[in-house]
């Protein structure tokens, strides 16, 4: 049982929680709480954290296996690792899985996500999960958007990071592009020149471009998409959270494809 913080494998842990730099030089992150870390493929799973008063303890000693290790903890050092504010007594460490834009594009039918520079964990994790239940089939990021592996991220996708393609890195003008060869149309979530969202074909293969929380898109990925639509609201609000906004055009895309 490890009993100290001072432990290299808790070092090691804290190292993954805190910098980005070493989940994307090690090609792993980390998951914590029951529900999240039971989603993760096992086969994924580099080692599993698991308080000594876990309720699951059992689970995941039965989970553990060939390859896979298992480090019972003592409370007190659990509680100190923990990022949640009700500890669960679980946390991964995952293997990162990898996806080209041809496996998001390629996909039957495709609905995309195009997130630029959304910088919130809790919007770019809560997108993650509304595109998994719209039946969105990839997500496309870039260099300015929330880790999606960061903690709070990992926490807020509750598993859809495990089961939706993406793509994180490069810019939106490198991403529309190759979707246009694709014969994917893009649709700005924008006020210039725009229509109502309900209005647009998003029956066809489309890519929904939503963007940074305070600024929107930039004005040149608008310029470069193939249509602008907007969510019309009543009363004196001028803009929906970038997640709420997402899932407001996904769920439309959904009921034009069903």
């Amino acid at each position: 049982m490890i009993t100290s913080t001072q432990n290299p494998k808790i070092k090691e842990l804290l190292l993954l929680q805190k910098k980005a730099s070493e989940r994307n030089q090690r090609g792993i992150f980390v998951a914590e709480g029951t529900k999240i870390v039971k989603e993760a493929d096992p086969n994924s799973v580099v080692t599993y954290f698991v308080s000594e008063n876990c309720d699951d303890l059992k689970t995941f000693e039965d989970l553990a296996g060939k390859g896979v290790g298992l480090e019972i903890v003592s409370s007190s050092v659990f509680n100190s690792i923990s990022t949640q504010k009700t500890p669960q007594g679980v946390i991964a460490v995952i293997r990162k899985k990898t996806w080209t834009i041809e496996d998001i594009i390629s996909a039957g039918d495709p609905l995309i996500v195009l997130l630029e520079n959304v910088q919130d964990p809790g919007n770019v994790g809560t997108i993650f999960r509304t595109a998994e239940a719209a039946g969105a089939t990839g997500l496309l990021l870039t260099d300015g958007c929330a880790d999606p592996y960061g903690p709070k991220t990992v926490r807020s996708t509750m598993g859809s990071l495990f089961r939706v393609p993406f793509i994180y890195g490069g810019s939106a003008a490198d991403y529309l592009k190759r979707l246009r060869e694709a014969g994917i149309r893009s649709y700005s979530l924008s006020l210039d020149a725009s229509i109502p969202y309900d209005t647009a074909d998003l029956s066809s293969p489309a890519a929904i471009l939503v963007g940074n929380e305070g600024n929107g898109l930039l004005s040149e990925t608008v310029s470069l998409s193939d249509h602008n639509i907007h969510i019309p609201m009543c009363g004196s609000v001028e803009s929906l959270n970038a997640a709420i906004a997402a899932s407001v055009v996904l769920y439309e895309a959904s009921r034009q494809r069903r």
